[in-house]
């Protein structure tokens, strides 16, 4: 077929030129529109993309209708997300009411007069034990303080709630682009690895079959171990008595994100149970903290470590830095780009060294 002078007239320098800085723009402008939906979007990609397998049963014991097994998958997704919230309402009330039982009965009573070590604590300890001592002196210097408190607990109420209309609407809006990822999700696929394979070849392919199952990895064991870390805490909490218990595990399981966040939680219930005059099971609850948290130092990394070949610490990095970079959706894209990056400096030497060698 002849060229056309448009087809010869378009391969000019200064033509090129135009044509790129225009895609470039075209790209940043989708990137602003859909910018508000960048988040729920990757979302819906680790949560599809972790449960494919799932997927993929489903469409086979349906006899391949695959509009139909996307929905009954991303019905699934919402339960296993909307039920553990149902149940923790449920308990809700419940828990609220004995926590709140127990803030008046400490308010009322007062804490314990302080040990003796609090005050020996360089260049703070006498400011504590001072501080602690003037709690001891009425209900009402009690009253007093917690109302200097409550214009933050007012900021943070405000904050909590608008986080959690934010977070459910990200997780609503998820689930419905989940639907489509399942339903379309075998074009996707093949258009993705088309296009990789024709930019990296067989490489492209191996980084892909990468980035799955370091996604999955991670996944499983940043979730999992949260999720076995916040059931644990509850047990322990339920065994000492404390009021809350559900609530306080689930609470437990948010914590769980962060370094030493159970026995963030297990502090305060140790110092009622202390404050009750259950010193052994303040002591127990403490222990119990510990080894909650332990948890983390144990199950994640044997789970993370299903992922691939990348060394342990690089990937724990990547969680760290992925989560102060892009927020919790960084925990899990920082641990796959450092794979993928990782991947790609072990293949680069390892050509190298075959050059030298030839």
């Amino acid at each position: 077929m002849a060229e056309t002078p448009i087809d010869r007239e378009i391969r000019t320098p200064i033509e090129l030129w135009i044509a790129g800085a225009g895609a470039i723009l075209l790209g940043l402008l989708c990137l602003l529109v859909l910018r508000p939906f960048i988040s729920a979007a990757l979302w819906a990609v680790i949560l599809s993309f972790t449960t494919w397998p799932m997927f993929l049963r489903l469409e086979e014991l349906l006899g391949g209708r695959r509009t139909l097994s996307a929905l009954i998958a991303t019905l699934l997704l919402a339960a296993i997300i909307v039920v553990p919230v149902a149940i923790l309402g449920a308990t809700l009330a419940d828990n609220v009411s004995s926590l709140v039982t127990a803030g008046q009965r400490l308010i009322q009573q007062g804490p314990p007069s302080p040990p003796d070590w609090v005050a020996v604590i360089p260049l703070l300890g006498s400011h504590v034990a001072d501080y602690w001592n003037y709690l001891n002196e009425s209900s009402s210097v009690r009253l007093q303080e917690l109302a200097r408190l409550l214009p933050a607990a007012k900021t943070i109420a405000i904050w909590g709630g608008g986080a959690l209309a934010a977070g459910t609407f990200q997780i609503a809006l998820s689930l419905l682009i989940a639907f489509f990822f399942y339903r379309d999700g075998h074009a996707a696929a093949d258009q993705l690895q088309g296009a990789l394979h024709r930019i990296a070849g067989e490489r492209g392919d191996r980084l892909l079959e990468l980035a799955g199952a370091t996604i999955r990895a991670v996944v499983y064991g940043v979730l999992g171990t949260a999720l076995l870390q916040g059931v644990v805490a509850a047990i322990g909490f339920a065994i000492a008595r404390v009021p809350g218990s559900v609530s306080l595990g689930f609470v437990t399981f948010v914590m769980s994100f962060i370094p030493a966040g159970p026995l963030i939680v297990a502090a305060p219930a140790a110092f009622w149970l202390y404050r009750q005059g259950s010193i052994a099971w303040a002591v127990f609850m403490i222990a119990w903290g510990l080894m909650v948290g332990m948890l983390d130092n144990v199950v994640k990394p044997l789970l993370i470590s299903r992922g691939g070949s990348t060394p342990m610490i690089l990937v724990m990095l990547g969680v760290l830095g992925g989560a102060l970079a892009f927020g919790v959706i960084g925990m899990f894209l920082g641990p796959t780009l450092v794979a993928l990056g990782y991947n790609l400096f072990e293949q680069w030497a390892v050509s190298a060294g075959d050059v030298r060698q030839g």
